[in-house]
């Protein structure tokens, strides 16, 4: 028998594919991962609003989630959820320095609070709850994320824009649809990732994290760095292939399923001071 994993999974392009359905013999994956004793979650980008129902797809029920690629991690406590930690930013500079650059743009805010505030209507994003603002409103609080979408521009276009404009004050990451995704300086899913695992009580390398987006370097640098286990999907570019430890199959072809399906070749036992 061996001591339970933390399973830190992304969602698009790792979960499901860009369709939204999921990826081939995922869901199937994800219950034998779980019931041989280990602790799955999900660490997206993706708001809370938008996760949610992943938990249920999957029919998983961790204690904690990671979202807005690590600026917010939701607890679950009984049947509902609490914003358990929430980073901030003052967005005022950021704002500018992309509203300049890129003026017709859609921009998106979300507040500590989980509202969130949007310029212009777009397919990608789920914003029930949100209110459309003028752009000068949504630097007017500390936001835990800014995203940009600008339909037309490729993802070497938004490599060379922070570039060009110096995003070096904030993290950065940039999605599989080629939208800018900006979240606090230092903070990603990894640093998430690490403060669930420390208040799960969990000790050793026993960490499985997967993801195919820039977004997941933060979290694949921290379970590597522990001796945990990092697997890149088949897709992903160049880049996050080479920072990951392992690297899948295609999403299309179910490459996480095949990855978490290494896990259960034997029941997990807890480890001292966690949590089941």
């Amino acid at each position: 028998m061996t001591a339970a994993w933390l399973v830190g999974l992304d969602v698009d392009g790792t979960i499901i594919l860009q369709d939204e359905t999921m990826s081939p013999g995922v869901p199937e994956a994800v219950a034998r991962v779980r019931d041989a004793g280990h602790f799955v979650t999900i660490a997206t980008g993706r708001s809370w609003m938008a996760t949610e129902r992943w938990l249920d797809a999957l029919e998983i029920t961790p204690e904690f989630v990671v979202c807005s690629n690590g600026a917010v991690t939701m607890r679950r406590v009984g049947e509902a959820w609490e914003r358990w930690h929430v980073e901030t930013f003052d967005p005022t500079a950021v704002l500018a320095l992309l509203t300049e650059r890129l003026p017709e743009a859609h921009y998106m805010v979300e507040l500590a609070t989980g509202q969130r505030l949007f310029t212009g209507e777009l397919d990608d994003w789920t914003l029930n709850g949100g209110r459309m603002v003028e752009l000068d409103e949504l630097g007017a609080e500390p936001v835990s994320r800014v995203v940009v979408v600008s339909p037309g521009h490729s993802e070497d276009d938004f490599h060379r824009l922070v570039a060009d404009a110096g995003l070096n004050e904030v993290s950065y990451a940039i999605g599989w649809t080629a939208w800018l995704d900006i979240a606090p300086q230092g903070v990603d899913k990894g640093t998430a990732l690490e403060r669930v695992y420390a208040e799960l009580g969990m000790r050793g390398p026993n960490v499985f994290v997967a993801g195919d987006g820039r977004n997941d370097l933060g979290m694949f640098s921290w379970a590597l760095g522990i001796g945990g286990r990092a697997v890149a999907m088949g897709q992903a570019v160049d880049e996050v292939k080479d920072a990951a430890g392992e690297v899948t199959a295609d999403v299309e072809v179910g490459g996480l399923a095949l990855a978490l399906d290494t896990l259960v070749d034997h029941p997990a036992v807890p480890q001292v001071g966690t949590r089941q």
